[in-house]
């Protein structure tokens, strides 16, 4: 008995230990409001994450396209092996002037001249080095082209990112709101459980007293019978709906919303969102960066007619001891052009290649317009059409409840059968299923509506109620 005793403490007190290093998030669900659960998605998400290692990147690239501004410095060193040394004899140098007579001029003969004087220029191994720099003053505009490509690149990827925000939070807006659905479907049916439970128990009563047959008794025992299946369905349909909430937001533990479906009376009007999206939606200003850099490609392809300017310089750091290297001038600096006469780049080809993708972009742009237009307006209508479909409900919703009390009640007086008394408590649950529905549908078409205009900060005020039709 007493090691038995001490055996369950050691067990107790190592399960009391291994919870200290179990995550809370493992031992209990997690209470969380949309707002909460859209900031987790912005730190922990790995497609968001990407993209932002994309913008990073584009500024890298863009940084780099500062140094095409700067002159070119390197620092070299040359080991050269001749085919033999080179001297200057004076024959060689008597030779090269314009007099013919130049030995009997001097009196000594060329032979004893080149015997005397030859002198060795440099050996056959050389070896130097220098610093050389050059620096482009004028490059027919190329490097602006190459900055504003980079540039537009840059803000390509910026935009990118917002357009995969906007996609996670719709995301998120199906997933979240999904498991709110859901919950409330499931709490239906549970209602309805615990009503057709408690007309099952009156008809088992009744029957008892002789009151009404078997046979309403026993359709009082199939609808309960299916509410209980209808309740495990919706529990399965919730614990499905958690788990794709569970993996967007890497919570290990299930997700207690605490944002519940909300509708509004009206919107504003269709043309604020029509009119915000097409200023502030990502994917236009996409298009419009992708314009940006055929217009730049442009630019760089054209400057290619046009000749390059760049100053030079030179400074001899190490020579051999050599006459060469004597006589030679330590540095030098200058001023260069070149100016291209045959182009093997296909810079003609390249150059209207770019022309076309940017009236390509253009028409692009048109058609994003007009799909954009259409989208909107379409979702507008689905949340104008949720709100009207959840409105026109509430008066069904009373009849239903007025006409489950008369049912019931009629029922126990024997004015009834089973079959009507169902069908009033299945009515309800229908009633009450079609109006959550309802609501899930005008969150969701608001959440993208305020995607598209790029609004999502402002979710909250319709939450609340802040922002009215007009």
């Amino acid at each position: 008995m007493i090691k038995h005793a001490t055996s369950t403490i050691s067990l107790l007190a190592i399960i009391s230990l291994l919870s200290l290093f179990i995550p809370n998030d493992v031992n209990a669900s997690q209470t969380l409001s949309f707002t909460d659960a859209w900031k987790r998605v912005l730190q922990s998400n790995d497609g968001l994450a990407a993209k932002q290692q994309g913008v990073q990147r584009a500024e890298h690239l863009q940084s780099a396209t500062s140094d095409l501004q700067l002159p070119q410095i390197t620092l070299g060193a040359n080991y050269t092996r001749l085919d033999h040394a080179v001297k200057i004899r004076p024959s060689d140098v008597i030779g090269s002037m314009p007099v013919d007579d130049i030995n009997q001029a001097i009196g000594i003969t060329t032979p004893v001249l080149d015997g005397l004087f030859t002198s060795t220029l440099t050996e056959r191994d050389i070896f130097s080095s220098s610093i050389r720099g050059l620096w482009p003053i004028f490059t027919g505009w190329r490097i602006e082209g190459a900055t504003n490509i980079a540039k537009a690149q840059k803000d390509e990827a910026s935009y990118l990112l917002l357009m995969e925000q906007q996609a996670k939070f719709e995301d998120l807006a199906k997933y979240y709101f999904s498991v709110v659905l859901a919950t409330q479907v499931l709490n239906t049916r549970t209602q309805v459980e615990k009503g057709l439970k408690e007309h099952f128990n009156n008809a088992t009563k009744l029957e008892q007293q002789g009151q009404i047959n078997k046979l309403q008794r026993l359709q009082a025992q199939v609808a309960y019978d299916k509410s209980k299946v209808d309740r495990k369905k919706s529990l399965r349909d919730l614990e499905i709906a958690q788990t794709a909430l569970r993996h967007l937001l890497k919570f290990n533990a299930n997700i207690t919303p605490k944002t519940a479906l909300f509708i509004n009376e009206s919107l504003p009007v269709l043309d604020k969102y029509q009119q915000k999206t097409l200023l502030e939606y990502p994917g236009l200003k996409i298009l419009n960066a992708k314009k940006t850099q055929a217009k730049g490609l442009i630019k760089v392809e054209k400057g290619k007619y046009y000749p390059e300017i760049y100053l030079y310089g030179n400074y001899n750091l190490y020579e051999d001891d050599s006459l060469a290297a004597t006589i030679a001038p330590d540095w030098e600096v200058g001023v260069g052009i070149s100016i291209p006469l045959l182009d093997t780049s296909g810079r003609s080809g390249k150059t209207k290649a770019a022309h076309s993708a940017v009236m390509q972009v253009d028409y692009l742009i048109a058609q994003a317009k007009l799909d954009l237009s259409v989208l909107v307006e379409k979702t507008y209508k689905e949340a104008n059409q949720s709100i009207e479909e959840y409105q026109g409900l509430s008066s069904s919703l009373a009849l239903a409840n007025e006409n489950l009390f008369l049912q019931g009640k009629a029922f126990k007086q024997g004015l009834s059968t089973s079959i009507d008394v169902v069908d009033a408590q299945l009515f309800i649950a229908s009633i009450e299923t079609q109006r959550l529905v309802a609501s899930y549908k005008y969150v969701i078409s608001l959440c993208k509506l305020i995607a598209l205009s790029s609004e999502i900060n402002s979710f909250n005020d319709y939450k609340t109620a802040k922002i009215k039709g007009k």
